[in-house]
């Protein structure tokens, strides 16, 4: 008879080992290892036997469908963050463990990105990773460049992500992917649709429409047989349901999108009859054991973490930004007006303590909204923001901004030139867009203006290492941030089933 263990908690942390359950006569809980039939002795009756704890590892939570289909090792992936943020050697170390990653493709430019995608094939090979592709309304050139890049080196894994609704490029990207064998529609194009909202949701779970297929056809972009073929499946393959995350978000509660999302699936899939599942994962707010465990115990067949990779030394990011979200809190963030969708009023959330970026930004937008030029603004505002903003003139700001947009995007830059609205705006857009790059650069004297993209659960994250080896952010790795957070969403497994067991 094996030794009987004294704590419940050594039992359960030993996730990888099956128990006996008994309750003694005093309600004293003791765990036998399952190797051989239950022996039962007069100090020992049926009746105080209460179950068994099965075994569970980090491999068998989630979906084993998903592990599958992008042949990795947990239902867990790390989402991208724009500016290289998620960077390749992050991508790269996943890549190697069997860990699904996403490079933060988003705000590079075309060389930048060809770069970086050449980098992470070549270290990988066959192995898995994603790449990200932002909507980018404003800059659509950029969207155009990345699906022609993807396509050109066969990146398998798109991640997309800030979609409102469909683009053409997207869906070029899902269905140059296609082809048939034996009757079977086979998908080589994989999409991971990041969204927070049902009506977008229901778009990517849907086939591409009709009339964007007829154009891909007519631009000698998809052949007219992959076109036929994309009637029957969906533009995007798994839908991550993005909650109260960094960066872009609706600050949804994922409570009650999650559910919502999963129905919707379940629904969009009798309808059209797929042979394929589409996974539902959850993001937004995981940073803990708990978080992925309530994740999972809800419906979603993966999980996604983004902000805590951030405060990783792989990182794209800055030693002093890794050191501040370090030393965040859950209340320590706030939405600011996002560089990419400025005009539009879309905000995204950052971190607040030890910046003042957002309180800058935020008056930067209202400046946009009560002016139609820049010449219209009181002489005070503007030699306020000059000197406390830019720290140049705005003719300065605006030779700089003629340079960026130069070799990104001509057309926007001829609009600006015709319109003193978006001239103002993209001037604007100067400080925005330079500020998360002083971050990840680690910009001295700039450390007021820093963006840093942050979430709740950078706060949580911190909460949970606190007093162990992860509260310093030099021994914060993402490999180990993602086996502890799926090991501790095991014991809270097993943690749920030993009291389902012994109530």
């Amino acid at each position: 008879m094996k030794e009987f263990l004294s704590t419940s908690n050594a039992a359960i942390f030993n996730i990888k080992q099956a128990y006996h359950v008994f309750s003694d006569n005093n309600n004293q809980i003791h765990f036998e290892e399952v190797s051989e039939e239950i022996k039962i002795t007069p100090n020992r009756p049926q009746s105080d036997y209460c179950g068994k704890l099965p075994a569970i590892s980090p491999e068998n939570i989630g979906d084993k469908t998903f592990r599958e289909r992008y042949n990795v090792k947990y239902a867990y992936m790390t989402g991208a963050m724009a500016n290289g943020i998620a960077s390749e050697r992050m991508v790269i170390e996943l890549g190697k463990n069997d860990i699904l990653s996403s490079f933060g493709a988003a705000g590079l430019v075309p060389s930048l990105l060809e770069a970086a995608i050449i980098k992470i094939k070549l270290a990988l090979g066959n192995k898995t990773f994603a790449c990200n592709l932002i909507h980018s309304p404003s800059e659509e050139a950029l969207e155009i460049n990345g699906v022609k890049l993807f396509l050109k080196y066969k990146i398998k894994v798109v991640e997309a992500s800030a979609y409102m609704d469909l683009t053409p490029y997207i869906v070029w990207y899902k269905v140059a992917g296609l082809s048939e064998e034996n009757g079977i529609i086979k998908s080589e194009n994989k999409v991971i649709a990041k969204v927070s909202r049902l009506e977008v949701a229901r778009k990517f779970m849907q086939p591409p429409p009709a009339a964007m297929l007829e154009k891909l056809v007519e631009e000698k972009k998809i052949t007219p047989r992959q076109a036929q073929l994309a009637a029957s499946i969906s533009v995007a393959d798994d839908i991550t349901v993005e909650a109260d995350s960094g960066g872009h978000t609706d600050n949804r509660p994922l409570v009650c999108i999650l559910p919502a999302i999963i129905a919707l699936r379940d629904e969009i899939t009798l309808q059209h009859d797929y042979k394929h599942k589409i996974h539902i994962g959850a993001a937004g707010g995981i940073g803990t054991p708990t978080a992925a465990y309530a994740a999972f115990s809800m419906g979603a067949s993966f999980i996604v973490t983004g902000s805590v990779n951030q405060a990783c030394i792989e990182s794209g990011s800055s030693d002093i930004v890794r050191k501040l979200l370090a030393q965040a809190e859950m209340t320590d963030v706030i939405m600011a007006p996002a560089a990419d969708m400025f005009e539009m009023g879309v905000k995204l959330q950052v971190l607040k303590r030890g910046t003042m970026f957002s309180g800058r930004a935020q008056k930067l937008y209202e400046l946009y909204r009560s002016y139609n030029l820049i010449d219209a603004i009181p002489k005070e505002e503007k030699e306020k923001i000059e000197k406390q903003l830019f720290r140049r003139s705005l003719e300065e700001v605006w030779d700089d901004t003629k340079d960026f947009f130069r070799e990104r995007n001509m057309d926007l830059l001829n609009s600006a030139e015709a319109d003193p609205k978006i001239k103002m705006a993209l001037i604007f857009r100067w400080y925005l867009g330079l500020s998360s790059r002083w971050a990840n650069s680690g910009e001295k004297g700039r450390e007021l203006d820093y963006q840093i993209w942050c979430g709740p659960s950078m706060g949580a994250f911190n909460a949970w290492v606190k007093g162990t080896d992860l509260e310093k952010t030099e021994n914060r790795k993402v490999v180990r941030v993602a086996e502890e957070i799926m090991k501790g969403a095991c014991y809270y497994y097993r943690e749920n089933i030993l009291k389902s067991l012994t109530n």
